[in-house]
């Protein structure tokens, strides 16, 4: 189970020597999260090891949340452990597995934005030449019967699919950027174990 972020009630009910110690690691780090193991960081249902084990959404859920409230600056993740599970060997294995997960994570977000909003600018094009056409068929339609349902197809069209293409430019493709910067973030960020 993930415990990330004890209140101060639930911390001052242990004792008291290693509340404070834990207090004053929180103050002084940029972003802080006290985990039982190396375990709360993984997915529970993954029995791989650390350096091919898939992150926990319950960790990346939590993070978001934290990081979202750091707006500039390199991020200093700092977990904390108690000292008798603390292994430097595998802090060094799971910094490099979060930095790659970050990392590979960020480089899909990057890519289904940038293909978001490339299909939003294809749709807005393709409607303005609907209704460019809309426009040349409502001119020939005194001259050619049939162009009248040439028109009828072409404008609700060309309408439909401008604003359906501004829709996604503007709105999906930002729906990508806060997770992407969520990524961007962590992929830079200094991460760094600490026993208490």
């Amino acid at each position: 189970m993930i415990s990330l972020f004890r209140t101060s009630r639930q911390m001052h009910r242990e004792d008291p020597k290693e509340n404070r110690l834990q207090e004053n690691i929180l103050k002084n780090a940029s972003i802080s999260m006290i985990l039982d193991s190396y375990d709360d960081i993984f997915s529970d249902f993954d029995p791989r090891p650390y350096a091919e084990r898939a992150i926990s959404d319950d960790f990346l859920h939590e993070a978001q949340k934290v990081v979202h409230e750091k707006k500039q600056g390199v991020l200093e993740l700092q977990f904390l452990l108690p000292a008798h599970l603390h292994n430097p060997q595998q802090d060094l294995v799971i910094r490099k597995r979060l930095h790659r997960h970050f990392h590979q994570t960020k480089m899909v977000i990057d890519k289904e934005r940038r293909t978001t909003l490339h299909k939003g600018l294809l749709l807005t094009v393709i409607g303005f030449l609907f209704m460019l056409l809309a426009s040349y068929a409502s001119l020939m339609v005194q001259y050619y019967s049939w162009y009248s349902l040439l028109l009828v197809f072409l404008e609700p069209g060309g309408w439909f699919m401008v604003w359906y293409g501004l829709d996604v430019v503007f709105y999906q493709s930002r729906q990508r950027i806060s997770k992407l910067r969520f990524y961007q973030k962590l992929s830079r960020a200094n991460i760094i174990f600490k026993p208490y």
